[in-house]
């Protein structure tokens, strides 16, 4: 039986916290850095539906479930899709389906809340990292040096542990999506809040797509996504509400309210993904899980899988034989993130509403 390895996980993301909330209960020693400063650092972003075999499954494995639904919004499941003429081409109330939602922040809290204080070892922003031996080396812009037997790269997309195992980087995906936000919406846009309804929007002409998401407290972000050709390290162009709505002239006037009636701020959210079947060559001494191994445009699936990952990863590590198990766990994480990544890139090229609606599997509104 091999020894417990000395373990470091990087990013206190929805992986890493789930992979160390599930160590500490099996009392097994490790590490967890965090580049964030502390945990109210910056906004978490939007929302997730976490699904059954994948985020559920997770949580259950680490008993968490019945906390996760004292969060959950079940009732905020429902999806409708318009054309740019704003009319309705498919309406799901979502009552029927089991993928509640729940706000970023508040998954990253109910995670933080299972594991002792100070578990986090935040402002630790991983600079370099490389093979010594059969360990890692960690350098971290703090001036912290540390080895490990076992690192896992739970730092998203642009992890700076990638490198260590592949050369393959994140292209940009052809599309920004530039974030705006309607707070407190039933109240102050109710004509918003109804043609949102509860759950999410989402209005598409050829490659130009417009999301609007309800999250928690009453709160309405906004996503307009435009085809975009960003080369390695180009940023993606500021524009103002003022610009986005030229974007969407031709649009429906109650679509186009999404962007009118939103806050002056903007934000650019270039989206980016590795191959579809992105694999890497095993080493002993790293592992990566969620963003920092598949990254794929977003698509519902990227924090589900990141969540699975990390569950399946803390049965390997803790197995009677972890050099063995977590190469294989690695074999069945790269297969189903395959799949996830293909469906991605699908919803992705979907050229027209009619074409979204057809890879979504939905039927035809009635109304």
């Amino acid at each position: 039986m091999s020894p417990f390895p000395r373990i470091a996980i990087v990013g206190a993301g929805p992986a890493g916290l789930l992979l160390a909330c599930r160590l500490h209960q099996a009392g097994r020693p490790f590490t967890l850095y965090e580049a964030d400063g502390a945990a109210d650092a910056r906004s978490q972003g939007g929302m997730l539906d976490l699904h059954v075999d994948t985020g559920q499954a997770a949580l259950r494995s680490a008993g968490l479930f019945e906390r996760f639904q004292q969060w959950a919004r079940y009732e905020d499941q429902g999806m409708r899709l318009f054309d740019a003429d704003g009319r309705l081409l498919l309406e799901d109330d979502g009552q029927a389906g089991d993928r509640p939602e729940i706000d970023r922040g508040h998954l990253r809290d109910l995670l933080l809340a299972a594991l002792p204080a100070n578990t986090v070892r935040w402002g630790h922003a991983l600079q370099q990292a490389a093979f010594e031996g059969e360990q890692v080396e960690l350098r971290f812009g703090n001036g912290h040096v540390q080895r490990h037997d076992l690192v896992v790269g739970a730092d998203g997309a642009w992890s700076r542990l990638r490198p260590l195992l592949t050369g393959v980087r994140p292209l940009h995906a052809g599309i920004t999506l530039y974030e705006l936000s309607l707070p407190d919406v039933d109240r102050a846009h109710p004509q918003l809040a109804a043609l949102v309804g509860h759950g999410t929007l989402i209005a598409k002409h050829g490659q130009t797509t417009l999301f609007a998401q309800r999250n928690a407290g009453a709160h309405v972000r906004v996503y307009a996504s435009l085809p975009q050709v960003l080369g390695e390290g180009d940023l993606a162009p500021l524009l103002s509400r003022e610009d986005l709505l030229q974007q969407f002239a031709d649009w429906h006037p109650d679509l186009r309210r999404l962007i009118a009636e939103a806050g002056d701020a903007v934000r650019p959210w270039p989206i980016h993904m590795l191959p579809v079947g992105h694999q890497w060559t095993h080493r002993r001494s790293l592992t990566l899980v969620g963003d920092a191994a598949h990254l794929m445009p977003p698509a519902g699936e990227g924090a589900n899988l990141a969540l699975r990952d990390a569950a399946d990863l803390a049965d390997a590590v803790c197995s009677g034989a972890w050099e063995v198990a977590v190469p294989a766990h690695e074999q069945v994480m790269m297969a189903r993130a395959a799949v996830a990544a293909a469906s991605a890139q699908r919803l992705l090229v979907a050229s027209s509403p009619t074409h979204l609606l057809e890879v979504l599997g939905g039927d035809p509104a009635t109304a």
